[in-house]
């Protein structure tokens, strides 16, 4: 066992767990984010996407004890005062999910792509960027629809001055 303190969702968190307890499974039974989900445990699927200090990592590769003195986000953090991102609205918009297990790990994805490649977007990196997310209900069109309006609509939005 492992004492460990992190940010999740901007809330600080400790926790005693086991050395072995992975970071999907630390949000989802530990601390009740069940947002994240697992869907293949291997590492293919995408589900489980989370940031950690920035970065988007796969929640069922990194073990929770690897987080310690992290700042994760879930997708339970990306919302803000009840008000969808504009990555979640896009998706909502251009009907870019069905059943909804992969849409998390998308939208976490989608979130990280945007930030990193601001206004160099196109379709065919979009499409690049989501192989390592499934969706096994919609295609991938509308869910490249919604990442290309959300990046459109944030790169459009004024900068705030420093």
């Amino acid at each position: 066992m492992s004492d460990i303190e992190l940010s999740i969702n901007g809330q600080r968190v400790r926790k005693s767990v086991e050395d072995h307890r992975l970071l999907v499974s630390f949000l989802r039974e530990d601390v009740g984010l069940t947002g994240t989900h697992v869907g293949c445990d291997t590492s293919q699927c995408g589900a489980c996407v989370v940031s950690v200090d920035g970065a988007t990592v796969k929640s069922c590769t990194m073990l929770a004890v690897q987080a310690h003195g992290r700042s994760v986000t879930t997708i339970e953090g990306v919302s803000k005062d009840n008000v969808l991102h504009v990555v979640q609205d896009a998706f909502h918009r251009h009907h870019a999910l069905q059943c909804g297990y992969c849409t998390a790990g998308l939208v976490m994805t989608a979130i990280d792509l945007i930030e990193r490649e601001k206004d160099r977007l196109t379709r065919d990196g979009v499409a690049h960027a989501l192989k390592g997310n499934l969706c096994r209900c919609t295609g991938y069109q509308n869910i490249i629809n919604a990442i290309l309006d959300a990046a459109a609509r944030l790169n459009a939005e004024p900068q705030a001055v420093q």
